[in-house]
């Protein structure tokens, strides 16, 4: 089973780096109300060695070189993704007893700079391998419309999870569509869990941190005053929604200048106009659900929403997706369905092409 990146995060040469969405830092103005501590405002409680004494009987714990087994030397070749604190690689690791087939990995080995608590992260991805995929490479082509909102939903999925289905509220803090793994089947694995943070507990309403994250995806509050909440990640998943809709990125130098940001760009076709077509993926050539369409839009919108508290929850937000999908099914949606079911069936035969 493989998996790849719906969107490439960096070009490795120096322009596509100037073309990417940069990596955020703490630039905030110093203000004294926003680092002073109170009972609202929790830092995370458990550190990563903490977290390891709590859980040892269940973790299994490797060497820097079993890892470095594992990736062959970290060799380049299997390099699958590089952000701001280090890179991504595959790598298989050999079950504890011996016995068994051996597990592929996603294995993050940090820059010198890197200023996380472990030198070497690892996440379980797949069965089989990793691939990455460029969506926005020119000559490939695109992902059909209900494809794109089977991805998406199970993207809200993993949200979901972190944030309310487990013991601990996980906060992904850095959700980005370059952080969406697919497997062959096009099923959703997130991925990076770097800058991920333990959620507020007790009377907590969030979390004081350091402004880090990917620019374009950051949410507004946050950005102003460090403070962030489960509802942070829900508005960067709404810069991906409209990703999945215009098929652009959230920043793009290339484009011009009115059209280089995408939020901006799309708020000058609002869902309810006439002219809220235009912003539609020109790939998808009519392939699609208007209605849907705008759904996701209005869906986006909420998850935008300035006012962080009147966010929905990402419940809600599978729950939407989930009835807009189920809706495509139906009798009323048919046609695009089955234009759709085409144009993935397209999609797998010119994949394989480039193979030969």
């Amino acid at each position: 089973m493989k998996c790849f990146s719906i969107f490439k995060e960096k070009s490795k040469n120096v322009k596509g780096k100037a073309n990417s969405a940069p990596e955020l830092r703490d630039q905030r103005k110093p203000d004294s109300s926003a680092s002073r501590r109170t009972a609202k405002s929790l830092p995370c409680p458990r550190s990563v060695p903490e977290f390891y004494k709590v859980n040892e009987h269940s973790l299994r714990v490797f060497s820097f070189q079993e890892l470095r087994e594992a990736t062959n030397g970290f060799n380049r070749l299997l390099k699958i993704g590089e952000g701001g604190f280090g890179s991504v690689y595959k790598g298989t690791i050999r079950p504890a007893n011996g016995q068994g087939d051996p597990m592929v990995v996603a294995i993050k080995k940090l820059n010198n700079h890197g200023l996380q608590d472990n030198d070497v992260d690892s996440d379980r991805v797949t069965n089989n391998g990793l691939q990455k995929f460029n969506f926005f490479e020119l000559g490939l082509p695109s992902l059909p419309w209900r494809k794109r909102l089977e991805i998406i939903l199970g993207a809200a999925e993993g949200l979901a999870y972190l944030h309310g289905g487990m013991e601990v509220q996980v906060i992904y803090r850095d959700y980005k569509s370059s952080n969406v793994l697919l497997d062959e089947n096009f099923k959703s694995k997130l991925s990076d869990f770097g800058l991920a943070r333990e959620g507020p507990t007790g009377d907590g309403t969030h979390v004081s941190t350091a402004v880090l994250g990917t620019y374009g995806y950051a949410a507004p509050e946050y950005v102003d005053t460090g403070h962030l909440t489960s509802q942070s990640d829900i508005w960067s998943f709404g810069v991906v929604l409209y990703e999945i809709l215009t098929g652009r990125r959230t920043v793009d130098r290339n484009r011009p200048v009115a059209e280089q940001k995408l939020l901006y760009w799309v708020k000058q076709f609002p869902v309810d106009s006439s002219r809220f077509s235009m912003i539609i993926d020109p790939r998808l050539r009519n392939e699609y659900s208007i209605k849907a369409a705008k759904q996701v839009a209005k869906l986006a919108d909420s998850c935008l929403n300035k006012n962080a508290k009147e966010r929905p929850a990402m419940t809600q937000v599978v729950a939407t997706l989930k009835q807009i999908i189920q809706d495509l099914e139906g009798g009323n949606n048919s046609t695009n369905k089955n234009i759709a079911e085409s144009s993935q069936s397209s999609l797998i035969r010119r994949r394989q092409k480039n193979k030969v």
